[in-house]
Order: C-alpha cells, then structure tokens, then sequence
C-alpha cells in the first residue's frame, strides 16, 4: 500500500466518523463511494464490505459519546434494531447476487431520493419523554418494527449502515427529537452494520489493511463530529439540509458514472 492510499484512507475515514458524530448516520452512505472513487478499491462488493465492518466499528466510538450525553432510547432502538438486524441479513445476501455497477447505480439513485426527502421541514409534533413501556407498546410497536425491517433491507443490500435512514425513521415512528434519534441511531447502525459485515467478511469481500486505516481516520473523525455537533445544537435545521444537498451531489455523480 502506498503513502497516497494511506493518506486518502484515513481522510475519508475522518469524512465518515466525522458525519456519524455530528447526525448519527450518513457517514455509512459516504464510505462506499469515498472507498471506490478517492481510494481506489477495484470492486464494488470489497467497497461494500469494507465499509460495513469500518462503519460499524465508528458508530460504537461514536454511541459511546452519545450514550454518555444520556441522547439513547434504548428500548426503542433495540426493537428498531432487532428488525432491522433481520432485514439486513436478508438485504445483504440479496446485495452480493446483483452485479457491481447495477449495485452502484441503484445505491447512487437512492442517495438522491433520501436526500431530497430531507429537505422539506418537519410538522409532526416532537416527544422527547418517549419511552417503549407496556403502555406505550401498542402504539410504538406497529411503528418501530416495519420501519427497522424496510431500513434494514436497504442497510443490507447496499451495504450501509443505514444511519440516514434510521434517524428519520426513528423520528416518524416514535416522534423523538433529532438528538435523540442521532444518538439512539448509532445503536441501530452497529447493529445493522455488523450484520452486513459478517455476511460479507465470510464471502472474503473485506479488505482488512484498508479497514484499519478507515477505522483509525473514522475515530477521529467522530470525536471531531460530536464536539462540532454539540457547537452546532442551536443550528439543527441548517445541518441537516447542508448534509442533504452534500448526498444529493454524490448520489448524482455515483449514479451518472455507474451508468
């Protein structure tokens, strides 16, 4: 390995856990065209495995953080999880059957409709006191467990974390504020992550030296993000719309080169 790979790796391993602090997600949507395009890995199925097991291990450095903030729910991400760990490893096998630039393409296609649908602002009333409990279940449950299994299907097949998913999702389904689904996300995209990484680590599709690297940048980065995020509090909605045009933008030139 070369000092240009060395230093495009960890870069975009700092770009990773950089977005991961900062919203929870995003940063697993990033890695795989970060790794094709800026590092150079040849096939796109290594890119996605590879970035599975890095992304994986960035979002418990990250939840760590958040977890100590008190920003989890953790009965409603361990059945969202739960879900979507069971999507993920359907999604998965599914994603290593389908040829590498028809993969890319897709994967380039959905970024652009994720990032358009952050954009509007949301209207629904926020509940910060959410809690899963026996009297609460009958409303939460109906909720939490389809949304987890459709992300995890996306999550497995394109070989994401499925953050940019999951905080949203979570925000639909139990009303929590975006501290809370950052925060609680993470638990959701180390579980999902690692599922898609073990399927594709026994297929032998994980460049480990690479994943090193993107772990050590990916730290970092995170510690980066969440310090930034904490500054940029008061500033959620800017945020969030910047990083929807930055998925958009890549989505697009992902996309146009596939095809």
């Amino acid at each position: 390995m070369d000092l240009a790979t060395i230093i495009t790796t960890l870069l975009s391993g700092g770009a990773i856990g950089l977005i991961l602090g900062l919203v929870g997600g995003g940063g697993s949507i990033l890695a795989v065209p970060l790794l094709v395009y800026v590092v150079g890995i040849g096939s796109t199925h290594a890119a996605i495995g590879t970035a599975a097991v890095a992304v994986s291990a960035n979002a418990i450095a990250s939840l760590v953080g958040h977890a100590r903030a008190g920003n989890v729910k953790w009965r409603c991400a361990s059945v969202f999880a739960l879900a979507g760990v069971v999507g993920a490893a359907i999604g998965a096998e599914l994603g290593k059957a389908f040829d590498g630039q028809g993969l890319l393409a897709l994967f380039g296609l959905l970024m652009i409709g994720v990032g358009i649908s952050m954009l509007p602002k949301r209207r629904t009333a926020l509940a910060p006191d959410v809690r899963l409990t026996r009297e609460s279940a009958g409303a939460l449950l109906p909720r939490l467990i389809p949304i987890g299994l459709v992300t995890g299907l996306a999550a497995g097949f394109f070989g994401i974390g499925g953050g940019f998913l999951i905080v949203p999702g979570l925000m639909l389904a139990a009303a929590m504020p975006l501290r809370y689904a950052v925060g609680s996300s993470l638990m959701v995209v180390t579980a999902l992550g690692l599922t898609t990484a073990g399927s594709y680590a026994i297929s032998g599709l994980v460049d480990w030296p690479i994943t090193g690297l993107l772990i050590v940048g990916g730290i970092l980065g995170t510690i980066s993000g969440i310090v930034i995020g904490k500054t940029l509090g008061a500033r959620e909605g800017l945020l969030e719309r910047g990083f929807a045009f930055l998925v958009i933008a890549i989505g697009a030139h992902v996309a146009l080169g596939a095809i």
